[in-house]
């Protein structure tokens, strides 16, 4: 079942691409109505909110007076812990809960409405994350206009919630809500149509997303947050399964010309490890299933450089995510060739060019991997020398 974490500041508009995505066949878990379940009259939670902090915060019919525990806990940071503590427990249990049973139910994709999602820091827990994004003037106005909310009370609503280019770098997805309901209800159709069913189908059938055949070069400063944010829900899905997941490859490179393919390396302690069912299904469930038949790289010296592949599954974004034991060569290699061409402009503009000369070659774009290996092994030497000079090590290679 395909997760997908849905978040967008207050007035955004994101409750409105809940309600179009569960017309369309998802089913939609929402993390407020969650929290207020949980603390619903007969709930166990509810009991002990009542036992920590008195049956003050009660009303008259027995409901949680809400206004009455916040005066009691927003200012008091040890009451407002022990709320948490009670509480939180509950929601994540009611959330895993109705997560099971979608899954039961044979849901294709579950969407957890979560206003917080950027605050926890839950990005890496979905398979992808959709934020809605819309101007603050256009949100304040929406607040005042539709909730009748003071202005002021609306701007330290925002000001308390995680900012725009926080909630982007957590973003798989961003969709635009500067415009008419209609037009925000063609944008949720489309995304759904085109990157969260067909995502959902390659879950299904344990299939992964390719690149064209047709090798084109862009220049994408947002791919300085797609490694990272994937790298890390690499590493979530695997935990200590994995040493450490690094964003590789010319993606990683700011400035450099590449196609728009984000490379990922997984370091592992063996590469025995690997192959265990429980590291396959980790990386199946989190949708980089394995792709058979790649066991290793051309090798810069007569040993074979082995390794493992997956490829993510998003329709959206094109993943490799190669496997390799930490200090092989291999692995070191990746992540020296990187940090040498981030901290040498000449020699990044330089490879730059010879891959555009290799597609402007007709003879030799049809076999574009296969053809820029004479620059690497030319370039091994250098990259080598830059590391001894630099005093490099593959521990000091984190951005």
């Amino acid at each position: 079942m395909l997760h997908v974490g849905l978040t967008g500041g207050i007035g955004s508009g994101k409750s409105s691409v809940a309600r179009r995505l569960a017309e369309l066949g998802a089913v939609v878990v929402d993390a407020d109505q969650v929290a207020r379940d949980v603390v619903a009259k007969g709930e166990p939670a509810l009991a002990a909110v009542v036992e920590r902090f008195g049956p003050q915060v009660l009303r008259p019919d027995g409901d949680l007076d809400r206004p009455a525990l916040g005066r009691v806990v927003f200012a008091d940071p040890e009451a407002l812990r022990a709320l948490e503590g009670i509480t939180h427990p509950a929601v994540w249990e009611r959330t895993a809960r109705l997560r099971e049973e979608a899954a039961g139910a044979g849901a294709a994709v579950l969407v957890h409405d979560m206003p917080l999602l950027v605050e926890k820091q839950m990005s890496p827990e979905y398979h992808l994350v959709v934020v809605v994004d819309t101007p603050v003037e256009t949100r304040v106005r929406r607040l005042v206009e539709h909730r009748g909310m003071p202005e002021e009370d609306a701007r330290a609503r925002m000001r308390s919630q995680a900012d725009d280019e926080a909630r982007r770098a957590a973003a798989d997805v961003v969709l635009d809500n500067d415009g008419t309901p209609q037009e925000l209800v063609e944008r949720v159709d489309r995304l759904w149509r085109e990157r969260l069913a067909p995502f959902a189908e390659n879950l299904r059938t344990g299939a992964r997303s390719r690149r064209p055949d047709h090798v084109t070069l862009d220049l994408d400063p947002d791919w300085q947050l797609d490694g990272p944010r994937l790298a890390a829900r690499v590493k979530h899905a695997l935990g200590d399964r994995a040493v450490q997941v690094d964003h590789i490859g010319s993606t990683a490179v700011p400035g450099l010309e590449a196609k728009d393919v984000i490379d990922l390396q997984v370091g592992v302690r063996t590469l025995s490890e690997a192959d265990w069912p429980e590291f396959l299904a980790a990386l199946d469930r989190a949708g980089y299933p394995r792709v058979h038949g790649v066991d290793r790289d051309r090798p810069k010296g007569s040993e074979p450089w082995l390794k493992r592949l997956h490829g993510g599954s998003d329709p959206g974004q094109v993943v490799h995510v190669h496997v390799r034991e930490v200090d092989s060569p291999g692995w070191v290699w990746a992540l020296r060739f990187r940090d040498w061409l981030r901290s040498d402009p000449a020699a990044r503009d330089e490879y730059a060019a010879f891959k555009r000369a290799v597609l402007a070659d007709q003879t030799r774009r049809d076999s574009y991997p296969d053809a820029k290996e004479p620059w690497f092994d030319a370039a091994d030497n250098r990259a080598a020398t830059w590391a001894r000079e630099a005093r490099w090590t593959p521990g000091s290679s984190r951005p």
